[in-house]
């Protein structure tokens, strides 16, 4: 989680939402990271999850990242969690909930729905205070 917290620390100097992404193989090496680049980019897809497993994918020379955990600061979205499922990535490790539009238990629980052939092992609140804190302190400055 200190790496997905320096990126997100990379978003927010950007003008983007704090969330930082890390992908691990099962060694416990990044093999893709990211942070939201939707503002650099002008992109609405470029979000951190998906940045980190775009990366990883490349680096794989896959799409499948089936041994892999995804470490996060933030509870994925819909899309970021059908992401998820699609590259098979059996786990993800995640800071605060995003009460407003998460996907992996607080609005939706898309990635552990048994309907799904895949479903993911969700670890949540890991240094969430902290995942928390720094979506405050941006919010705080730039939504008066």
């Amino acid at each position: 989680m200190d790496r997905a917290l320096i990126l997100a620390g990379e978003a927010a100097a950007n003008g983007d939402v704090p969330i930082g992404a890390i992908v691990l193989d099962v060694a416990g090496e990044v093999i893709g990271q990211g942070y939201n680049r939707r503002e650099v980019d002008h992109d609405p897809t470029a979000h951190a999850e998906v940045v980190a497993i775009r990366q990883a994918a490349r680096q794989r020379g896959s799409w499948r990242l089936e041994d892999c955990t995804l470490v996060v600061t933030l509870e994925p979205c819909l899309m970021c969690a059908g992401s998820i499922l699609l590259a098979r990535i059996p786990r993800v490790v995640m800071g605060a909930w995003e009460e407003k539009m998460g996907a992996a238990g607080s609005q939706y629980d898309v990635l552990r729905d048994r309907r799904y052939p895949h479903t993911v092992e969700v670890i949540s609140g890991v240094r969430e205070q902290e995942c928390a804190e720094i979506l405050r302190v941006f919010f705080k400055e730039h939504r008066p």
